[in-house]
């Protein structure tokens, strides 16, 4: 079983920035890919970002190209979401989830572990 536990969400204005991150616990966290989803209200859980469990392959979705930045530290078990010029339509609730190998996808379904969620709220 592996336990995700995400923190650093919060209310800012936009053109700020966050950081969030995911404490991971229960396996070996360097085989697995993780990823960043985000799910606004009325809205699907969308892909944000994924991270290679080596840290090799990033992968973004088209709106935060550029903005945001996904890394990891392995010796950690940490995985972190940096995120600038935020905008107000970033505002969701941010969801670090785990695959249970270490190749990227975009998916909701193609990952096995998830965390509970961090608030980011966006004021214009």
């Amino acid at each position: 079983q592996v336990q995700l536990v995400e923190s650093g969400g919060g209310l800012v204005q936009a053109g700020g920035s966050l950081r969030l991150s995911c404490a991971a616990s229960g396996r070996t966290f360097s085989t697995s890919a993780m990823g960043w989803f985000r799910q606004a209200p009325g809205k699907e859980r969308e892909f944000v970002a994924v991270i290679s469990g080596s840290g090799g392959s990033t992968y973004y979705v088209d709106p935060v190209k550029g903005r945001f930045t996904i890394s990891r530290d392995n010796a950690k078990n940490t995985v972190y979401l940096q995120m600038n010029s935020l905008k107000p339509e970033d505002t969701a609730v941010y969801y670090c989830a785990a695959r249970r190998n270490g190749i990227v996808a975009v998916t909701t379904t193609a990952y096995d572990y998830w965390g509970q969620g961090t608030q980011v709220t966006v004021s214009s």
